[in-house]
């Protein structure tokens, strides 16, 4: 029989770890003598039994659907999220998680319907998740969707040009909205397809500027993008590495690019 090794010893001995409680009990429990909740946001059988999910405090006995809407109103960020789903990779959960942390516009997955979930932790349910059979279905849906924003914009920017010049809208009133609509026309201008991968031609993390409005292509791990979401990129990146292995996990690496985008895009 082998001696138990040293450190395991130690560490049975140290009295650790403790953890902080997550989440909340049963509402009497939490708040006795106060009224139960009466609001529709609520969900009854989380005030019954308690809220144990990974949900921020704010959100706390919420159900499922009144999160998502508050997710919505709140404004989620421009960047979409499309993960190929060839070889049912077991980092797609973790990406769709990640999405959610940085709360991604919307969540494409590409090809077989069923995907590993075992990752995402239930955030999917927050997400707006949308299924596409192709990586050319899922990019062609992007396109005209960003087509419509470009044309909205458009129209608004000649609208309100056409009330100032005709003196229904004041010069100041006029400045305003103009400079949001023309905002949101440069943004829909400047959207582009990103592929994340490591290949010949594409550009380091590091020094490139993400676009406000942009899809993100992640591939799976070991083949990375397939072929066709790379022939359908605008632009290709890869995030700078220093060790031996050619890249790093493909969930990580979702990780890193979408963060890189809020550093660059979000109101902290």
């Amino acid at each position: 029989m082998h001696e138990p090794n040293p450190i395991d010893v130690a560490a049975k001995a140290s009295g650790e770890p403790t953890f902080r409680e997550v989440g909340v009990g049963p509402w009497e429990q939490e708040h006795p003598g106060e009224p139960r909740p009466d609001d529709a946001r609520y969900d009854a059988a989380l005030l019954d039994d308690g809220d144990r999910r990974n949900v921020l405090d704010r959100y706390r006995y919420w159900s499922v659907d009144a999160i998502r809407a508050d997710l919505d109103r709140r404004g989620r960020h421009l960047f979409e999220v499309a993960i190929e789903n060839w070889t049912h990779d077991f980092n797609i959960g973790s990406m769709v998680r990640t999405a959610n942390a940085f709360t991604a516009n919307r969540v494409h997955i590409v090809g077989p319907h069923k995907w590993n979930r075992k990752g995402a932790l239930m955030t999917e349910l927050y997400q707006h998740v949308v299924n596409h059979p192709s990586i050319r279905d899922c990019v062609d849906d992007w396109r005209r969707r960003i087509a419509d924003e470009r044309d909205e914009a458009r129209s608004r920017v000649d609208m309100i040009e056409r009330a100032r010049d005709a003196g229904d809208l004041d010069e100041r009133s006029a400045a305003r909205e103009l400079l949001y609509a023309r905002r949101d026309l440069r943004t829909a201008e400047d959207a582009k397809v990103i592929a994340m991968d490591i290949i010949d031609g594409a550009v380091p993390i590091e020094t490139y500027r993400f676009p406000e409005r942009c899809l993100l292509l992640f591939g799976a791990e070991g083949p990375g993008l397939s072929d066709k979401a790379l022939e359908l990129a605008d632009d290709v990146v890869y995030i700078s590495q220093f060790g031996s292995v050619r890249s790093i996990n493909a969930g990580a690496a979702a990780a890193v690019t979408m963060h890189a985008w809020i550093t660059q895009h979000a109101a902290v």
